[in-house]
């Protein structure tokens, strides 16, 4: 680079990390030599100091230093190495590859297996995003994240395959546009047995990891509208939710709050969100079951991912009907 550089963050780049936002850009640059980068504040963000840990949002402005070859370490300045191959990752990516769900030139839906991380983070190596390049299906471009789904939740995951499919993806999720619909087993039956949840929260940093509480002065609002499929007894219940925002763990503390936790949630719900016994697994219940959307290229998408495998298990020891088919416009109509 001949001189600074002021490149503007992109929609498909939110949420990410600024040190990952170097690495992905500029591989031959240093963890350390970034964070010293950063500690002269010859790196900013919207001109302020920030921290290589600091979350990108759409919009803002990275400034970029002139990354002289001196700036390198002498391993740096041969140039970087092939990277080895990674075993687990392509294993991950030939996995990905089976759970695609729908592809066209434009996006690729995937059914998110529960258990993996969308991105990385402390400890998290093995990820969705680390894994991007094993969905190219040929495309000069990698693939980008859009929205999320948290670690152990599983089902549908949109994927933008250029940048110009992320900025109109992006601009869809952020509006009203996209309609999601889980399912979730629950422990206990919900009164009444459908309804609109209107409860605010607000994000609370934890020594095991984020999470939200209500907070009805200073948090965001969040709306869920749910209603109950069927349900096994009192003990416990088939809730199908449709979320009308989107905020961390919306799902999971609304159901908490109607006194209905979601099953082998314990985050939320405590000892309160486990059944007796062994036959019921402890993971998540909780599913992405499909999602409806103007597709970039005109009509409506509409695309649903089967249950997991556990929660098919659960579905079978309760006496829930099991349905893998496609899903009907009815279904998001609650």
């Amino acid at each position: 680079m001949s001189g600074v550089e002021s490149i503007t963050v992109g929609p498909e780049e939110a949420e990410q990390r600024l040190d990952r936002w170097f690495k992905r850009r500029y591989p031959e640059l240093g963890h350390g030599h970034l964070e010293k980068l950063l500690r002269t504040g010859q790196v900013r963000v919207d001109g302020k100091r920030v921290k290589s840990s600091h979350r990108l949002e759409p919009g803002q402005v990275v400034r970029v230093p002139p990354l002289a070859t001196g700036d390198a370490s002498p391993v740096e300045r041969a140039g970087p190495r092939a990277p080895r191959p990674n075993p687990a990752l392509a294993r991950l990516g030939e996995d990905l590859r089976r759970r695609v769900l729908h592809r066209d030139d434009w996006l690729i839906v995937l059914d998110k297996p529960a258990g993996l991380a969308v991105q990385g983070g402390t400890d998290t190596t093995l990820h969705l995003d680390a894994a991007l390049d094993e969905l190219r299906f040929g495309s000069e471009e990698r693939p980008r994240l859009v929205h999320r789904l948290d670690k152990d939740t599983s089902g549908v995951l949109v994927l933008a395959r250029t940048q110009r499919a992320a900025a109109k993806l992006a601009s869809l999720f952020r509006g009203r546009d996209v309609h999601k619909l889980y399912w979730a087993a629950v422990v206990g039956l919900p009164q009444p047995l459908s309804g609109r949840i209107d409860l605010a929260l607000s994000k609370r940093p934890g020594q095991s990891g984020e999470r939200v509480r209500p907070d009805q002065e200073e948090g965001q609002r969040a709306i869920t509208y749910y209603r109950t499929v069927e349900h096994a007894g009192r003990k416990a219940s088939w809730l199908a939710l449709r979320p009308e925002t989107g905020r961390t763990h919306q799902l999971r503390a609304h159901c908490a709050a109607l006194g209905t936790p979601i099953l082998g949630d314990g985050k939320y719900g405590g000892a309160d969100a486990f059944l007796p016994g062994k036959e019921v697994s402890r993971q998540l219940h909780l599913h992405a079951r499909a999602i409806e959307l103007p597709h970039p290229a005109g009509k409506t998408l509409r695309v649903a991912a089967p249950l997991p495998p556990h929660m098919v298990a659960t579905w079978k020891f309760l006496g829930f009907s099991v349905s893998a088919g496609p899903a009907s416009r009815e279904e998001f109509e609650f």
